[in-house]
């Protein structure tokens, strides 16, 4: 089974098949083990078995720790030995609007409700504070849907004793506890169970017989929910939405009716339908998530379809844009070169069952929901899945898909110059080469999970465990951020190690492939040297570990004349050696700039 084919499997097939489908999915290869430990005010043995399947569909092996029902404060706070001797990845705080344990009575006061808020606050602040301590990986917490009986009818959103108001208080603390600890996500089961709606999001009977709080259907969004998080905590976001254009993009066959004839616009249901859809693939866009074009068209004839006058997309929103009469999985490994991107990062919409099951078949990772054929479903069908989680909005995300195009810039000069150092030196490159420090954590902790071709081991950090490394006292942590004419690249390199005596080990060295062949690494490698001799370090040891997708650095550091030390030839893996008594700069390119922190 394909990593992706479950997801257009009905819930009920899958709760049907689940231990066939578990069986399946753990012969997979390469399954990250991920260790979770859920804490719950709840039964959650439901819960886990789906998470479990929808985990293992994304390349993860999970192995759980579930405590207690109802125990969730005494697993963190007063009992933690069973959770710090289980060493999870992540914890996950499952509560909901039942595990409350004082909700404001009728007659509450303003001062009554304030004070209620806060001791409920306060027990949950115990419970983050307590697994950041004791454990210090990723937490996890849901917020609270809302109460399924409204006793005060619609003064209960307004009044102080009434219950919603309660839980949207509790949810908007939950949002400032949550901005203020970057090792807290939330995870909005408000929304969650809203969209659901809350007559099918729990059920009183399974309750009071089980202490499930929710029903299969809720079960499973949560857990749905739950692995977008863990995929976005480890780099397995999607990053690309490849898109067709006849009936899916716009209505009808732009070679056949003509640019003119073509459905887009407000001036009826259907048309409005299409222009929708292009909205949301532009607000995925600005966002961060790239948008390309793969359809079965003349090229010239499709691309007058942007130049429609009600046309929301244009040209240029586009990362890659393919139009020919080629298979389209061929085509989509062509954007995937193209944009330097794995295809497991790509999402394909298509209008055509056909297509998306030749695609499916033919591209392993890429994921391709049954979108059906009506229009208005696209975008609810697509976002049903998740594809898109992140845990943060950073800079480098929103300003993606304007990188992209700076490098096809690039590109266009870089044809100009027959002589391809005269080509970087007209980039007019400068780089920010300096030590991990508050500022770019996340973005550290993001590149790790995210990097997989320029990384030469592939070891992935949460933000804990980079924060850990600045304290340590045994680490040189560097980050690099360039530069050039066109714009910021943001920061695309990280480099970090462990001291032993006059050796330094190189535990990560990746690089965002944006910036390829632009010698930056030589850069990284000047800016290492010069902090490990401040640490009184003789000799560097890098660390090469082949997988699937890194074969293009097997040579890295050969290339920066580093010497062989041992090679697997079982495995591929190799050890390098670089001694740096007498290194000498040898960045040529690139302008590097004073750094500021070391």
């Amino acid at each position: 089974m394909q990593p992706t084919a479950l997801c257009n499997f009905a819930l009920e097939s899958i709760i049907f098949q689940r231990k066939k489908l578990r069986r399946q999915l753990l012969a997979c290869t390469d399954l990250k083990e991920i260790r979770i430990a859920i804490l719950s005010g709840t039964t959650t043995n439901e819960l886990a078995d789906l998470l479990e399947i929808l985990l293992l569909q994304n390349g993860f092996r999970p192995i759980f720790y579930q405590g207690e029902y109802g125990r969730f404060y005494e697993d963190a706070v007063l009992e933690p030995e069973t959770i710090v001797a289980f060493k999870p990845d992540l914890v996950y705080v499952h509560t909901c609007a039942l595990n409350i344990r004082k909700l404001p009575p009728v007659s509450c006061s303003e001062k009554y409700f304030s004070e209620l808020v806060e001791s409920e606050i306060v027990r949950y602040q115990a419970v983050w504070d307590s697994l950041t301590n004791i454990v210090g990986c990723q937490i996890v917490q849901n917020n609270f849907e809302l109460p399924g009986n409204a006793i005060l009818g619609n003064l209960d959103a307004a009044s102080a004793g009434g219950t919603t108001r309660f839980i949207n208080e509790m949810n908007h603390r939950f949002v400032l506890e949550a901005r203020a600890n970057p090792t807290l996500a939330l995870q909005d089961l408000c929304s969650i169970s809203a969209r659901i709606g809350l007559d099918r999001w729990s059920d009183p009977e399974r309750w009071y017989r089980y202490k499930i709080a929710n029903t299969i259907e809720g079960s499973f969004a949560i857990a749905t929910s739950l692995a977008a998080l863990i995929r976005a905590t480890y780099g397995r976001t999607r990053k690309v939405l490849v898109l067709d254009l006849d009936n899916t993009l716009w209505g009808g066959i732009i070679g056949d009716d003509g640019p003119d004839k073509i459905v887009l616009g407000r001036e009826t249901p259907i048309a409005e339908a299409y222009t929708a859809f292009q909205e949301y693939c532009l607000s995925l866009r600005e966002r961060g998530i790239l948008l390309a074009v793969c359809s079965k068209n003349n090229e010239e004839v499709a691309k007058q379809g942007f130049v429609h006058p009600d046309s929301v997309l244009k040209l240029e929103h586009f990362s890659a844009f393919k139009a020919n009469w080629e298979p389209k999985h061929e085509n989509i490994f062509s954007i995937a070169e193209e944009l330097q991107l794995g295809v497991d990062s790509f999402v394909f919409v298509d209008d055509n069952p056909a297509e998306r099951a030749i695609v499916e078949a033919q591209i392993p990772g890429i994921a391709v929901p049954n979108v059906g054929n009506d229009v208005t479903r696209y975008a609810t069908i697509i976002e049903s899945h998740r594809y898109f989680e992140q845990l943060s909005l950073g800079k480098e995300d929103l300003t993606r898909a304007k990188l992209y195009q700076e490098n096809m810039q690039r590109s266009t000069l870089m044809s100009k110059f027959a002589d391809y150092g005269e080509y970087l030196d007209s980039l007019e490159m400068c780089a920010e080469i300096d030590v991990f420090n508050s500022t770019y954590m996340e973005r550290i902790a993001q590149l790790t999970n995210k990097s997989n071709q320029f990384n030469l081991t592939t070891r992935r950090y949460t933000l804990a465990e980079v924060e850990a490394t600045i304290s340590s006292g045994k680490h040189i942590g560097i980050y690099g951020k360039l530069i050039d004419r066109f714009g910021d690249n943001g920061l695309i390199s990280v480099v970090l190690g462990t001291i032993r005596g006059r050796e330094l080990h190189l535990d990560l060295w990746l690089m965002s492939c944006r910036v390829l062949k632009r010698e930056m690494e030589i850069g990284m490698l000047d800016g290492l040297v010069e902090r490990a001799r401040n640490r009184g370090v003789e000799i560097i040891f890098g660390y090469y570990l082949p997988t699937a997708k890194n074969g293009m650095v097997k040579d890295h550091y050969q290339k920066l004349g580093f010497s062989m030390v041992s090679s697997d030839q079982t495995t591929g893996a190799s050890v390098w050696s670089l001694s740096i008594t007498n290194y000498s700069v040898r960045s040529r390119h690139i302008r590097i700039l004073e750094p500021i922190n070391g």
